[in-house]
Formats: structure tokens, sequence, C-alpha cells
């Protein structure tokens, strides 16, 4: 399947994992729907060294990464119904319970520091993170990850969702007075305004 470049509109990748599937222009599509979307929408995010991602894609079968899109999908929707049940009020200890699903993901994780090279303006050496990548399965731990940073540091009171016509995406409101409406203002803000437009001039026939 052709698909369109991922939508990073949320000021949050936990959220904008949440719209790797999305109807942007009333067309659906699903960043994710299969395991080379997957892959590149896993790009896209920088969420994955492209090193790392491309000698795991070549150690991996297709059927393999399926698998792991599979199981994706399913944290995704999982998580999206922890957010628009929790979106608009600030989280408290109280869904702690309800992130068991999240925790065990990040439980399986195989990180480490490194020292590494630093950058040329910086020190000579660099403390860095790193992982194993032992299995197609460990791609949803920076996923986990992005969620996991998104639960603990955003207020949720400032979780929204577009006010767009069928628009389904969710995005994190860090604008000064709070006041954002739209995923994007040049797509979903300006179809609003051309259709009050419409609407204006049509009362006044």
């Amino acid at each position: 399947m052709d698909r369109p470049p991922a939508m990073f509109i949320a000021d949050s990748l936990g959220l904008d994992f949440l719209n790797s599937v999305a109807t942007p222009l009333d067309t659906p599509v699903d960043w994710i729907d299969d395991g080379h979307g997957l892959i590149d929408w896993l790009a896209q995010a920088k969420l994955v060294p492209a090193d790392d991602l491309h000698a795991l894609t070549a150690r991996a079968t297709p059927e393999e990464l399926d698998k792991v899109a599979d199981q994706a999908r399913a944290l995704r929707e999982w998580f999206r119904g922890f957010v628009r049940k929790h979106a608009g009020r600030p989280l408290t200890t109280d869904a702690l319970r309800e992130l068991d699903p999240l925790n065990s993901l990040l439980e399986r994780d195989e990180a480490f520091s490194r020292i590494e090279p630093g950058h040329a303006d910086g020190g000579a050496l660099a403390l860095r993170m790193r992982r194993r990548w032992r299995s197609p399965e460990a791609l949803l731990l920076p996923v986990g990850e992005a969620m996991a940073k998104f639960v603990c540091d955003e207020d949720f009171s400032n979780v929204k969702a577009c006010e767009g016509h069928n628009c389904t995406m969710l995005f994190a409101d860090h604008t000064r007075r709070r006041a954002r409406r739209w995923c994007i203002m040049a797509v979903c803000g300006n179809r609003a305004k051309q259709a009050a437009h419409r609407s204006r001039l049509k009362s006044m026939q």
C-alpha cells in the first residue's frame, strides 16, 4: 500500500503513535497496517537508530514483522482507550493500575549505557543509551518508552481531539492560552473556516 508520509503533529511521540491511524482529508490511513508500515513509521519517528532498524529488518522475516505490527496495533488501541478516558484532567496515581500492559512491555527492555565519541562541538566522549535488538518484538520497546514519557510528563488536561470534521487526530495543546483546536490549522482549521463561511453565505440568501 502506498502511504503518505506519517503525520507528527501531536507535540508528543506517545500521542503521535495513536495518530498512526487517522483520517486526514476524509481518507482513513493506517501507517502500521503491516510490518513494512511499522518499520517505515519507526524510521520517520526516529525512534530506532537507522543502522539498528536496517539490521533488524534484514534478520526478520516479513511474517515476523507483520506479527509485531499486529502487536503494535493492539497496543495502540489499548492506549487510545486509556488516553481518551483520562484526557481533559490531570492524571492521578489511581490510573497506575490501568498501566500494567505498558509496564509489562517496559520490563522487557534491554537498554544499557555506553561511552561513545562525543560531538565535535561538545566533549570528546559522551554517555549514550543503547538497546539490544534481539528480536523483532524489541521494536515495540521505544514505542512503549515514548508512551510512558507521555504518561509521566504530560498534563492530561492539555490532551485534546481535533475539532475537524471526521478528523481523528489527538494532540497536546501547549499553546500559551491552551486555545488550539485543530491538528493542523492549514488543513482542518481552514476547512472549518471555509465551512463556516459557506454557512454564513447560505444564511444570507
